[in-house]
């Protein structure tokens, strides 16, 4: 089943203090959430698996750990951008999708406009990322088109979350 984790180290909540004050202006506000997201990629890395490799050091033969697992970065076009730049200082190797949904302005629900993934996303471990759950909405919408696209190994990540958007998910996704 999966969880919600709440990232609360001091430096993630000291810069989203800054990213909500009024007076922070656009090109903070997006280096910033280049910068929340590396810090967040590296704790929601945290239990990534690894594997013994043999390599050569100057010195000697040594064993060290590397991971195994491809990553993907989706963001959820067009707010989900932002966050993929501080994702890929972290990882990049990490290949990236994009999600675009709009929302119908008569029945609410998000429709799809675009979607464009890694050839082997199914064989990866896949990062859906916007930086606002607010309904949950969109971001349920686009982790089912995943799935629907036979992609078992997903984590959505988001900077600010309203308990309404974080229930919907958890009732749509308790994978």
């Amino acid at each position: 089943m999966g969880k919600v984790v709440i990232m609360d180290h001091p430096l993630i909540q000291h810069k989203i203090g800054i990213l909500r004050r009024k007076e922070t202006g656009s090109k903070d506000f997006r280096t910033l959430i280049s910068e929340i997201s590396m810090l967040m990629c590296y704790e929601a890395t945290r239990d990534l698996k690894l594997k013994d490799v043999e390599i050569e050091t100057p010195i000697c033969k040594t064993t060290v750990k590397l991971a195994g697992k491809k990553l993907a970065v989706v963001p959820i076009l067009r707010a989900g951008l932002g966050m993929v730049d501080g994702m890929l200082a972290m990882i990049p190797a990490a290949k990236v999708g994009h999600i675009g949904l709009y929302r119908n302005e008569e029945t609410l629900e998000p429709v799809e406009y675009y979607c464009k993934l890694p050839q082997d996303c199914t064989d990866r471990e896949v990062f859906v990322v916007d930086p606002m759950l607010a309904t949950g909405g969109s971001s349920s919408a686009a982790i089912t088109m995943l799935k629907q696209r036979g992609i078992k190994n997903i984590r959505f990540m988001c900077i600010i979350a309203a308990p309404e958007g974080v229930e919907r998910m958890k009732k749509d996704h308790p994978d």
